[in-house]
């Protein structure tokens, strides 16, 4: 088969994941001998939680303080003849330092995990260089290999799994590399192989699991925030049903009026009569446009009108909510019966939603429903007591969409919503909707 001219050879799979293996190999060097800190695989659950890890390490570095304290004064870590450097009676300026490198790993272990380990393996790897009759031999024992564990453990856990794997083979390089000649310390690399190499499979898996649950986690929390903006796109596409209905029931009167118009006012002249025309033939135009919108607001819907609901249905929406048992209080003053539609909707449907939330967040709590006028603006308020015990969530029962449906409404109305805890344990809603703006 021949390739065309200017292109690149198709890569060779198993080439490509063999390059691929290498390179994450070599990255995962690079990052165990030079690379910055990775953030933590966890999260602290609490500010307690982790006080008490770091206290825990606090004492295990005060211990470790106290065995090197002993070993530099004539305790031995672990007995054996010195590997590599000449013997001395007293402790000098390498085993003091030698000292603080096996004890830093741990108070540095709980931030900076990586640089502990570091520390820790330099110590290790150069601990034969220093004087060592003091000790009796090679100066690591359980205490110093647990300190040292503890931040290969810390540090591997937030790591991907070359970079644990190369820390594994870089931790045990100086056990083999010095005590292989010692006959009578075999026992030291070769525990330490297998004390590292099971602490290295149980964080492979341990951080393999965090991860995942991690990016669970991230992913479930994307789906939510999609779920909430679809809601959010789902409550104005409904708004905009309805809103669609009364300004088509607005439209269509205008646009009967006018083609009425030259019949019931006398002695109007040519041109009056040739402008309601055309202000007839205007107003249907727009009404057909706006019905082509609702069939794309309505796309599983047939396209129609349907009546809205107005402040003058509340009685009627009071009433079914005490049918179903929840004691309603309704207080309308008549002067509101000529407020604009889209205000008396807007308003109907907040008392709706805050009727339903009170039946299944406080069922059997009083709720006062409450509409003034003032100022042009309709006030409204919703207030109910401290109920019994919630009924079944709103995932049980189907989706909704509660303050949120509430605060687009009187956004588009340029008003504003209030919604929150009551002084005795009830909810209380409250709305300003302004007239002007809606009129």
């Amino acid at each position: 088969m021949k390739r065309r001219p200017g292109t690149a050879p198709a890569a060779n799979g198993t080439g490509g994941t063999a390059h691929t293996a290498v390179r994450r190999a070599w990255d995962g060097l690079i990052q165990v001998l030079a690379g910055s800190e990775s953030a933590p695989a966890w999260r602290w659950r609490s500010p307690q939680e982790r006080l008490a890890a770091y206290a825990a390490l606090g004492l295990a570095t005060l211990a470790l303080c106290i065995v090197n304290a002993g070993t530099m004064h004539g305790v031995p870590a672990m007995h054996g003849p010195p590997i590599l450097s000449p013997p001395t009676n007293q402790p000098g300026l390498g085993q003091r330092v030698l000292a603080v490198a096996v004890v830093a790993p741990l108070p540095l272990a709980a931030r900076y995990p990586m640089l502990a380990w570091r520390i820790g393996w330099l110590a290790l790897l150069l601990s034969p260089l220093v004087p060592a009759a003091w000790w009796g031999g090679w100066p690591w024992g359980p205490p110093q290999v647990l300190a040292l564990l503890g931040a290969f453990c810390l540090a591997g856990v937030r790591h991907q799994r070359p970079v644990l794997w190369w820390m594994w083979a870089l931790s045990l390089i100086p056990w083999w590399l010095w005590l292989t000649a010692d006959v009578a310390n075999l026992n030291g690399p070769f525990g330490a192989t297998i004390v590292f190499t099971a602490a290295t499979i149980a964080l492979d898996s341990i951080s393999s699991r965090w991860r995942a649950q991690r990016a669970l986690a991230a992913q479930t929390e994307r789906i939510e925030v999609e779920r909430a903006r679809r809601a959010v796109l789902e409550e104005r596409t409904r708004i905009a049903r309805e809103l669609h209905d009364v300004v088509a029931h607005h439209m269509s009167l205008i646009a009967v009026r006018a083609e009425t118009a030259p019949y019931r006012l006398s002695g109007l002249p040519e041109s009056a009569r040739a402008e309601f025309g055309s202000l007839s033939e205007v107003a249907r135009e727009a009404l057909a446009e706006m019905r082509r919108l609702l069939g794309v607001l309505r796309h599983d819907q047939p396209a129609g009108l349907a009546p809205q609901p107005q402040l003058s249905d509340l009685p009627a929406l009071v009433d079914a909510a005490r049918r179903a048992g929840v004691p309603v209080e309704l207080s309308v003053p008549p002067a509101l019966d000529r407020v604009p539609s889209g205000v008396a909707l807007c308003a109907y449907r907040i008392v709706q939603e805050s009727l339903s939330n009170a039946s299944q967040h406080a069922p059997g709590a009083a709720v006062t429903v409450s509409v003034d006028h003032e100022a042009g603006a309709v006030l409204l308020r919703v207030v109910n007591g401290p109920g019994g015990p919630a009924g079944p969530s709103r995932n049980e029962r189907g989706p909704g969409h509660g303050l949120t449906g509430m605060r687009e409404r009187v956004a588009l109305l340029g008003g504003s919503l209030s919604a929150g805890p009551a002084p005795d344990g009830g909810f209380v809603v409250s709305a300003v909707l302004p007239l002007g703006q809606a009129a």
